[in-house]
């Protein structure tokens, strides 16, 4: 399946919380969207594993994504190894995508800015010939997407830009609430933490509404860039 976006997160929700809005806006231009998680968020306070599993089908149908997968890497212990590159390199080659939003750059929970280079570095070895990968016994063939962003996370990070998801926004909320293990839920016995309570999303809400302030959106999704993005057209510029 070939696919035009590629979301990766190290837990599951990572993308929901950061990056599900400018998702959503994409699919509904027809854009084919893939979200991948690279472990099972288990050593999170509230819920377990399977929980987090199911509920990140939940949340991926709501989506509309086409497809989500999960390499299961151990979560806070994943290391960056030529194992987990190639496990990475053989996602990457076998959906093709043209674009693959990863973690913040760095972040309050260090494993985002360790799977943020870890991403970074296997979409530009997915794009030599000479490292070799399988799927389903059969040599896949060198693909390097054309831009890797990250998306921005707890930590209020300078964007290089920021995409207008005002049409979004409550569907987004609606979409964080599937994982009701992790978010606001009045039925659910579990410690609290920092992001089980209502006010966290209301504190996503405001986040998004700062960030789109500044180029006159209601709310928006904000990325960072390895590179110097480049336009064709100064009226592209918001």
């Amino acid at each position: 399946m070939k696919l035009d976006i590629l979301a990766i997160g190290v837990h599951p929700d990572d993308i929901e919380i950061s990056c599900c809005g400018t998702l959503l806006h994409h699919i509904s231009l027809g854009h084919k969207v893939g979200l991948l998680d690279l472990s099972a968020g288990e050593l999170g306070t509230r819920g377990d594993a399977a929980t987090r599993l199911k509920e990140a089908t939940i949340a991926s149908n709501m989506i509309g994504a086409k497809v989500r997968g999960n390499l299961e890497m151990p979560d806070g212990f994943f290391e960056h190894s030529k194992e987990n590159i190639i496990e990475i390199i053989r996602m990457i080659r076998f959906f093709k995508p043209e674009i693959v939003l990863a973690n913040a750059l760095t972040d309050r929970h260090p494993d985002h800015g360790r799977a943020a280079k870890l991403v970074a570095d296997a979409c530009y070895y997915s794009g030599l010939v000479k490292i070799e990968s399988e799927w389903d016994n059969a040599k896949q063939e060198a693909w390097r997407p054309k831009a890797v962003y990250h998306y921005i996370q707890d930590y209020n990070l300078t964007p290089d830009f920021v995409f207008d998801i005002s049409k979004f926004m409550d569907r987004k909320l609606e979409i964080l609430v599937a994982y009701k293990s992790q978010f606001y839920n009045p039925e659910s016995e579990e410690p609290a933490t920092p992001i089980s309570s209502k006010e966290f999303l209301e504190f996503i809400r405001a986040k998004n509404c700062t960030y789109g302030r500044a180029s006159g959106f209601h709310y928006a999704e904000a990325f960072n860039a390895n590179r110097t993005i480049g336009l064709r057209n100064l009226f592209d510029l918001a």
